[in-house]
């Protein structure tokens, strides 16, 4: 893509050269500000008096409440800025919104300076952090904007609405065929630790309604009776305990979507944990409680480890039987099983008690084991295939990032690009 003809130094080292003709202001000078506490707004739109509003609001959920009161309604179709516990930018917020409680900071473009799609892309060039010191709006004093002419800018926004757009459909595709191949995964998975590898087995009904039918030489039985231990619950201990070094503790947040255990963690002093509380080779973690209830985590690391209170512990004879319960973990029909326990008890929460009595399905060990060889296999095929399709998705926002910087501070002339 070409360059403009002649360029300057911006005067702003994470910026570099722009356009000779472009200009450099500061941030502040192109924007205003909604003042939450004056209740100020900008243009209104039309609406029906019967009509509600939501409250745009500071907070994690965004929509903080809803109001039918039109002193504070702000018209849709606008790019704002949010500042306070977090920062949020959004292009368009595309319905009439009320301004949120004090403490939350409204900005949006100055129209005499800037076009407001220039201005979003603008904003995502600035890289302004979630979190930390810019909780309030002067934290854009310290940044400038490289601004042509508003035709200009307004060539530059219709040209990165065009390609942002099939960059984004780009990674919608890639996203849902990543859904697609984990679906795939939970199928395969599903089937084989519930009908095995013999597709010309004699089969007899589980008496299970989400098991089906099962291989007729297969055992029914319950989770309590295979495992070497009682269910064992982690340990309750406050934060303020916990150590650099000593015995690691595994929490729910360690355990990633994949099973896979973080590298980094907490720890606790020997005296807090009792020789009971050690994990062992073998050990089947599952969480009983909150969003993640039904995560599974198989342990196999060597070394010193305990487990938070979260997390309920089992342990099996050897790698086989405990791998085959894992990927039984990873299934459909144990996911149904851990929504009937939630319904039951009306809140998410799978005790102890209940996954003892989960009832499940075992072959004998030979049949253990190439069952969890074969899964093994396909399984890491399947999550290559995932692996390649998350880097693609990364490569593709790093280039739109790219694109939008390099079009923003005029790296590229996109003016005859649209």
């Amino acid at each position: 893509m070409k360059r403009y003809s002649e360029y300057k130094d911006s005067g702003v080292e994470w910026i570099g050269e722009i356009p000779r003709h472009w200009k450099m202001l500061p941030f502040m000078h192109c924007l205003k500000r909604v003042n939450t506490k004056k209740k100020t707004s900008i243009p209104k739109m039309n609406f029906q008096e019967s009509g509600k509003f939501p409250i745009i609001d500071q907070g994690a959920s965004f929509i903080a409440g809803w109001t039918d009161s039109t002193d504070s309604v702000i018209s849709d179709n606008l790019p704002i800025v949010i500042f306070g516990d977090h920062t949020r930018i959004f292009k368009y917020v595309d319905f009439p919104f009320a301004v949120g409680a004090d403490g939350t900071q409204l900005l949006y473009p100055n129209y005499d300076i800037l076009n407001p799609r220039f201005f979003y892309y603008a904003l995502l060039n600035l890289k302004i952090p979630d979190r930390g010191y810019n909780r309030h709006y002067r934290y854009l004093r310290k940044f400038s904007v490289a601004c042509p002419t508003l035709p200009i800018q307004t060539q530059i926004a219709n040209f990165l609405d065009r390609k942002t757009e099939q960059i984004d459909e780009l990674i919608r595709i890639k996203e849902r065929k990543i859904e697609v191949l984990q679906e795939q995964r939970t199928i395969l998975i599903n089937h084989t630790v519930t009908k095995g590898l013999d597709p010309n087995v004699e089969m007899k009904p589980s008496s299970v309604e989400w098991i089906g039918d099962i291989p007729k030489h297969w055992t029914l039985t319950r989770l309590k009776y295979i495992s070497n231990i009682p269910v064992t619950y982690g340990i309750n201990i406050a934060a303020d305990r916990y150590t650099t070094e000593g015995i690691r503790l595994i929490r729910i947040t360690d355990i990633g979507e994949g099973g896979n255990l973080a590298q980094k963690g907490v720890y606790l002093s020997e005296d807090c944990v009792s020789q009971e509380q050690m994990l062992n080779s073998y050990d089947l973690l599952l969480s009983r409680s909150g969003a993640t209830v039904g995560k599974s985590y198989l342990h196999l690391e060597t070394g010193k480890y305990t487990s938070a209170g979260y997390l309920v512990r089992f342990n099996f004879d050897d790698y086989w039987t405990s791998k085959f319960i894992y990927y039984v973990t990873l299934s459909h029909f144990y996911r149904n099983w851990l929504e009937q326990q939630v319904i039951i008890s009306t809140i998410q929460n799978v005790n102890g008690e209940k996954y003892s009595n989960f009832q499940i399905p075992i072959p004998l060990r030979q049949e253990q084991k190439q069952i969890v060889n074969f899964l093994d296999q396909k399984t890491k095929q399947i999550d290559r295939l995932i692996t390649t399709e998350h880097r693609k998705i990364e490569l593709l926002k790093e280039y739109r990032q790219s694109l939008i910087s390099e079009a923003v501070t005029g790296k590229i002339d996109v003016r005859n690009e649209v």
